[in-house]
């Protein structure tokens, strides 16, 4: 993954600046902030306008497939009735990977009255947050790529993010490995993944991992790869490795030179590795069969992924950008998943940014199909992990490549809320 933090603070918007003075005058978002004109979801004839946004066309990670899937589910909800009997228009944006890009998007959002960004991607949380927290917007459903979706009184999310990702990898890992090395980012938030790998592996008793770093746009990481081979020993021995969009380079640095070295195991989590990479890569034939994959979710072969299938084939065939087995993809089914409940459950009444923010609080309970566990957003349905404070769906998936297929390891999900909140 590469949900990184930037190393350097952009020069901040007039909605940024605004954010923090905001908020402290608002004993509530709820009830005192966040009503701007237009944002009151106008009359039951008027659009449900939302917003979805990721980066595209860069040097770095990129999801194109986020805003193609969300645009694909409207062309589905509003062939079938629409929400509540509406029409659900998405605008789109690109990030550009960028902080400034990042609060672009958000100002765009601000400026359009959405009534909320839904299912978006992002590595620049503290860019976006500020503008939408001025203006009230929930963001629903985030990929989960940056602390500060966890913190945000108005996010929302519907998985672990990588904190549970990292501490979940640490206890599938910690049965099977004497030694671990981690092969992640050189940034500050890279700087976060050992913590949490490590107290999922301390949870097992399991000394803590060699920690390699890796420039974030390497295109060689031989070095990285023969470190990471000789910290792993030559008895059950592990590498894993958290790189988002350049874990294939790693991995196809490891391959070219794993022969030099005892055989190891090799892991990763959800987005840096899923089914499209392993297909590419040579599925059984290719470097991640057998590897350990930590994920949010059920593989992507599972049947409860039928319906988004059906949603592609009926709304996005041919659209290469519209990968169902990209995590991107899934979490934006989930996140308009919830959007779609809230709504509904709004009876009629008016859509809004107030009235969305007021639903989610209020005990919505939301029900994926089995795709995560029930989520619900009331203050007791948070986490007792201070550093995480709006995480409420703590569950992943252990997951195996076998056959050149990403399978269960074991069935169901793995609660890693203890993990998390010993996290500190």
């Amino acid at each position: 993954m590469t949900g990184w933090r930037r190393t350097f603070l952009p020069r901040p918007s007039r909605s940024a600046a605004l954010s923090a003075a905001a908020v402290a005058a608002c004993a509530s978002l709820i009830s005192g902030c966040g009503v701007i004109p237009g944002t009151t979801g106008g009359s039951r004839d008027d659009p449900i306008t939302v917003m979805t946004w990721a980066p595209e066309k860069t040097k770095a990670t990129n999801k194109p497939g986020v805003p193609a899937m969300a645009q694909a589910y409207a062309r589905w909800v509003n062939a079938h009735g629409g929400l509540g009997g509406r029409e659900l228009k998405v605008l789109t944006c690109n990030d550009h990977n960028d902080p400034v890009g990042a609060a672009e998007c958000a100002q765009q959002a601000v400026d359009n009255d959405v009534v909320a960004v839904v299912g978006a991607y992002s590595q620049h949380g503290r860019s976006f947050l500020g503008p939408l927290e001025v203006a009230g917007i929930p963001y629903i459903g985030g990929y989960g790529i940056t602390d500060d979706e966890f913190s945000s009184p108005l996010s929302y999310p519907v998985n672990g993010g990588e904190p549970a990702l990292l501490a979940g990898n640490g206890r599938q890992l910690a049965a099977r490995c004497d030694r671990v090395s981690l092969v992640r980012p050189d940034t500050l938030a890279g700087d976060e993944l050992p913590k949490l790998l490590n107290q999922g592996l301390a949870d097992g008793h399991h000394k803590p991992v060699s920690d390699i770093r890796a420039p974030e746009d390497g295109t060689d990481l031989t070095p990285q790869a023969e470190r990471a081979l000789k910290d792993a020993g030559a008895d059950n021995g592990c590498v894993t490795a958290a790189l988002g969009a350049r874990t294939d380079t790693f991995y196809d640095s490891f391959r070219r030179t794993r022969s030099d070295y005892p055989p190891v195991s090799i892991s990763s989590v959800l987005g840096s590795v899923d089914q499209s990479l392993i297909d590419r890569t040579g599925g059984a034939n290719g470097p991640y069969e057998g590897a350990y994959v930590t994920g949010w979710y059920p593989a992507a072969g599972d049947a409860r992924w039928d319906r988004m299938r059906d949603v592609i084939r009926e709304q996005a065939f041919g659209d290469n950008r519209v990968d169902p087995s990209d995590a991107g993809v899934q979490t934006t089914w989930i996140a308009y998943t919830v959007l779609k409940q809230a709504v509904e459950s709004l009876d009629g009444d008016e859509v809004s940014s107030r009235t969305l923010r007021r639903t989610l609080d209020g005990g919505l309970r939301v029900e994926t199909g089995g795709l995560t566990p029930p989520l619900s957003w009331r203050f007791e349905d948070l986490l007792a992990a201070s550093e995480y404070p709006r995480l409420i769906n703590s569950g992943v998936t252990f997951q195996t490549v076998r056959d050149g297929r990403l399978v269960p390891a074991r069935e169901g999900f793995v609660n890693v809320e203890k993990t998390l909140e010993q996290t500190a």
